[in-house]
């Protein structure tokens, strides 16, 4: 068996363990759970639109590896959120770029390839980088909550990543919005200002806008496309 096949099997093992164990577990507790078992092997894929996540890592994992997709299409208030986390928070920020920018995309592809082929785009600025990104870890920690969207509904708090061989860890899948609202009250994070501006789902700014009320959270991702997902967990 080889040394990679071998620690696929510790890992699925390790999830077996303590996956129901941790079910209920608060997202501090998974966490610390977490840095303790894969150590520098522990990743946070954040893109600065689940900040209560990036606040929870740097308590719990001190030094905790971040990995930022910077896609070339961030709202200004994304990158001044990325920036003033790297600055006030216990965290190792590691930006990831594309292999491409977005002129060298545009000539290849043709300009507003993000309105043509919204999948596409994703797959080059979003899903490439982090296959790149995450190549080092046997962990990735995840913002996503069952109630984000329909998709989203069964995720497990420990889980495995079978497109990428790893342990995937969704701490905060069980917390609603207000236990979110409830953790950033208690503990004054800082959240991205869009926030302020109606925006409760934040990705790339071509693809994103702002919810009435009422909206569902996610309705403002895509909007008028058939696409719920980027592919970074599909």
């Amino acid at each position: 068996m080889s040394a990679q096949l071998q620690d696929e099997v510790a890992l699925r093992a390790i999830v077996a363990d303590q996956g129901a164990k941790l079910e209920g577990a608060h997202p501090f507790d998974v966490l610390d759970w977490a840095g303790e078992t894969f150590g520098p092997g522990l990743v946070v894929a954040s893109s600065m639109g689940d900040e209560v996540l990036v606040h929870l890592a740097g308590r719990a994992v001190p030094g905790v590896d971040v990995i930022f997709l910077d896609t070339g299409y961030h709202f200004a208030e994304t990158i001044g959120t990325r920036d003033a986390y790297a600055e006030t928070t216990d965290i190792t920020l590691r930006t990831i770029l594309p292999l491409r920018t977005v002129a060298e995309q545009d000539a290849e592809h043709g300009p507003r390839l993000h309105d043509r082929d919204p999948n596409l785009c994703c797959a080059l600025r979003k899903v490439e980088p982090l296959e790149r990104g995450l190549a080092p870890y046997r962990a990735w920690v995840t913002g996503m909550r069952r109630e984000d969207a329909p998709t989203r509904t069964d995720i497990a708090v420990v889980g495995w990543d079978d497109k990428r061989g790893k342990v995937k860890l969704n701490p905060l899948a069980a917390w609603t919005q207000d236990d979110v609202d409830a953790y950033v009250a208690q503990h004054g994070v800082l959240l991205n200002p869009l926030r302020q501006l109606g925006y409760t789902s934040i990705g790339c700014a071509p693809c994103t806008r702002a919810v009435a009320p009422g909206e569902d959270p996610r309705a403002g991702r895509w909007a008028g496309l058939d696409k719920t997902e980027c592919g970074l967990h599909t």
